[in-house]
């Protein structure tokens, strides 16, 4: 399974992005589907997760500004980020995962860069 994010780039406080990933495998094929973001020096953080049949679920600091949705029909996942701040400054990883044979297998893509400046 590969995975490409694209998306990320420069904005102000207070405004908004749209991170989209575009996932080879079908989602029916997948367990689930998010998004992890990370800072230097710091551990990679879960952002927002969708698990097929069991719904989502977000971040504490990201609830109400963020959110997850996919696409059967283009097989993208995005996250629409709104009121960003500062502290939302990151690079951002689309993930997945599937369960075959007994076991989980991830998939991570190319992490890109969201910079929100004060």
């Amino acid at each position: 399974v590969q995975l490409q994010a694209y998306g990320g780039g420069l904005v102000q406080s207070g405004g908004y992005l749209q991170l989209s990933c575009a996932v080879s495998a079908s989602f029916h094929a997948l367990n689930r589907m998010g998004w992890f973001r990370q800072v230097p020096g710091r551990q990679r953080e879960l952002v927002s997760m969708l698990t097929n049949g069991a719904g989502t679920n977000y971040a504490d600091s990201v609830k109400g500004r963020f959110t997850i949705s996919r696409d059967g029909n283009k097989n993208t996942v995005s996250l629409q980020m709104n009121d960003l701040k500062p502290e939302d400054t990151a690079v951002y990883f689309c993930y997945a995962d599937q369960y075959y044979s007994g076991r989980y297998f991830e998939f991570w893509g190319r992490g890109t860069l969201v910079t929100v400046s004060s």
